[in-house]
């Protein structure tokens, strides 16, 4: 079938052209005018900026970036240890991992995991389809006065069922072991850095009192209204019944730290036999 470009060779003869052929002329010529605009604007972006950001070097830059590891530091802090009466009696040395610059999104995406895990996914609702009943007409199409009705398990109709309610799903969500310790890691040294944490002897708790537990607390220096943490080595009866019923006083173990816990709180108070656990798992 002859085409544009052979009328155009054939000077004063004239070819019928079909549609098909004056369709491709005309997408021919927009791409010309489209790769010389792209072309100009490309001109100009080289002129003002250097050299000119194309797909291919956009790919490369990208890359390049995600092949970059995260930069880990590491700085020795000095915490306070206190004795049993709230005393201090000298000083500990934190050598935790930090994840420097990208600590926030790091500490923020592993508060979301164990958030997240914590949810159980279980709430649900029944729709249109799923309430029990339903089958006949509720009254009768005319003469009610009511809206036309066909069925009592319409949204619309008190006992009837649910638009877009929940339904159980999973809403767990994974992340990498190293990047869950390296974390923590970096939320303990943030809170050693600014004054929060402390290494303490714990008294005995025998008598398993508040009162009791309220004046050790006051002796390490966490104030009324202030929330504190306590790690101790092994879960302690005594402390746990008689501080279980104080606001804002929690307590975890060396291998069951809460990441929540540890950011939500005001003081952290760690048992001094943690303190080597700690070194060894968190430590650069």
């Amino acid at each position: 079938v002859p085409c544009a470009r052979e009328s155009e060779e054939r000077g004063a003869l004239r070819v019928f052209e079909p549609r098909q052929c004056r369709a491709e002329r005309s997408t021919h010529g927009q791409r010309e005018g489209k790769g010389e605009m792209e072309r100009a604007a490309m001109g100009a972006r080289s002129a003002v900026r250097g050299t000119p950001v194309t797909h291919a070097r956009a790919r490369v830059v990208v890359a390049s970036r995600a092949r970059q590891a995260r930069r880990v530091t590491a700085q020795a802090t000095e915490v306070a240890v206190l004795n049993e009466s709230g005393e201090k009696s000298g000083t500990a040395t934190l050598d935790l991992k930090s994840a420097g610059e990208s600590s926030k999104g790091l500490v923020h995406r592993y508060v979301v995991h164990v958030l997240r895990n914590q949810r159980q996914g279980t709430s649900s609702t029944l729709t249109r389809g799923e309430v029990r009943g339903g089958g006949r007409k509720p009254y009768p199409q005319k003469g009610t006065g009511s809206a036309r009705r066909g069925t009592k398990r319409s949204p619309l109709i008190p006992g009837g069922g649910i638009i877009f309610g929940p339904k159980p799903r999973d809403y767990s969500a994974k992340m990498n072991k190293k990047e869950r310790q390296l974390a923590m890691a970096t939320a303990l040294d943030n809170a050693a850095a600014n004054g929060a944490v402390s290494v303490v002897s714990l008294p005995s708790f025998e008598d398993r009192k508040t009162k009791t537990v309220v004046s050790w607390l006051a002796s390490a220096g966490v104030g009324a209204g202030e929330k504190a943490l306590v790690i101790t080595k092994e879960q302690n009866e005594g402390l746990y019944l008689g501080g279980r019923n104080i606001p804002g006083l929690v307590f975890n173990t060396q291998d069951s730290i809460h990441i929540y816990d540890l950011l939500n709180a005001d003081h952290v108070l760690i048992e001094e036999a943690v303190v080597p656990h700690l070194q060894e798992r968190y430590g650069a």
